[in-house]
């Protein structure tokens, strides 16, 4: 069986060049912005936190929440209503931008609960101990 390739190449007019840009920044917008409110709020865990351990506040009740995708496409359309410019471009791909943020918490919370090993190459304690 023998594979093939194709290379495609496009030439947009001005006007699609110019929707094609304005698509980018939008979704770059987006996801800058969701992104601040999500730092905001760890921001927020980790100063109650800090509070906490110095003996300032009994405990720490602060509620921060995980990354939510749908919980944030459904704050897209309070986003249109402040910043009106998010209206001319595809909203597919403003809910694009909010899910590549959502893939990007989650794995980051995924591979940050699995415990490392530094040294995944190293020949076992034990095993050095039989063999002496």
């Amino acid at each position: 069986m023998k594979h093939k390739a194709f290379k495609f190449r496009i030439f947009p007019t001005k006007a699609q060049e110019t929707l094609i840009n304005k698509t980018f920044g939008c979704a770059r917008f987006v996801f800058n912005q969701l992104l601040a409110e999500q730092k905001q709020q760890d921001h927020y865990w980790h100063v109650t936190e800090e509070l906490f351990q110095a003996g300032q506040l009994p405990q720490n009740t602060w509620q921060g929440t995980f990354f939510k995708k749908y919980d944030n496409i459904k704050k897209l359309p309070g986003l249109k209503q402040a910043y009106p410019f998010l209206k001319e471009v595809d909203s597919i791909a403003l809910q694009a931008a909010v899910e590549h943020l959502s893939d990007g918490y989650t794995r980051y919370y995924k591979n940050k609960t699995k415990p490392r090993d530094l040294n995944q190459n190293a020949i076992p304690f034990n095993r050095i101990q039989r063999n002496m």
